[in-house]
């Protein structure tokens, strides 16, 4: 493969980690500084069979989802707020389904994770200091029931009509 082919196969094609948008309500919802914790642990159990001395069985068990922590400098947007304060009201917390879009530098969409169900279940405020002028920045900690990879974004934050189905799963909008 010449040099030339591969400048243009992968010149503007690579992912950056500053890159990348918060999707909720069907429209971009915020610009955000830092986004962490998008991870899955599968639990497992280990198993020997007698005679077997060379290998062992794995049986894998249920996963588990990291809670995602989403940074940015405060702003006069009360979205999340609004959004936190529906599940501290009694019987009236919104599941919704978020979508972090990455981009590569041309600009366009590379992968979207599309967290289901998601809820938030944490939200700090930067600490107050009167000598210091550096930016205010808030924290948003969801916590959600699955995960999806997207290639492409089909507006995943439908806020008031998350149902289970009849197996008590939160279904993709994708």
């Amino acid at each position: 493969m010449s040099e030339q082919s591969n400048s243009e196969n992968y010149g503007v094609n690579h992912v950056t980690t500053n890159r990348f948008y918060v999707e909720m309500d069907s429209s971009l919802a915020a610009s955000f500084s830092e986004c962490s914790g998008i991870d899955v642990q599968i639990e497992k159990d280990t198993y020997f069979e007698g005679g077997a001395n060379e290998q062992q069985r794995i049986f894998l068990k249920r996963a588990k989802f990291g809670d995602i922590t989403l940074k940015r400098g405060i702003t006069d947007d009360l979205t999340f707020w609004n959004w936190i304060n529906k599940t501290l009201e009694e019987g009236k917390p919104e599941r919704r389904n978020i979508n972090i879009l990455v981009f590569n530098q041309a600009g366009e969409t590379m992968q979207a994770w599309s967290l289901l169900g998601a809820i938030p279940v944490g939200w700090k405020t930067p600490a107050l200091k009167a000598d210091s002028n550096s930016v205010a920045v808030e924290e948003l900690v969801l916590a959600y029931e699955g995960l999806k990879i997207i290639t492409e974004s089909s507006g995943g934050g439908a806020a008031t009509d998350q149902k289970r189905d009849k197996t008590g799963y939160i279904a993709s909008s994708s």
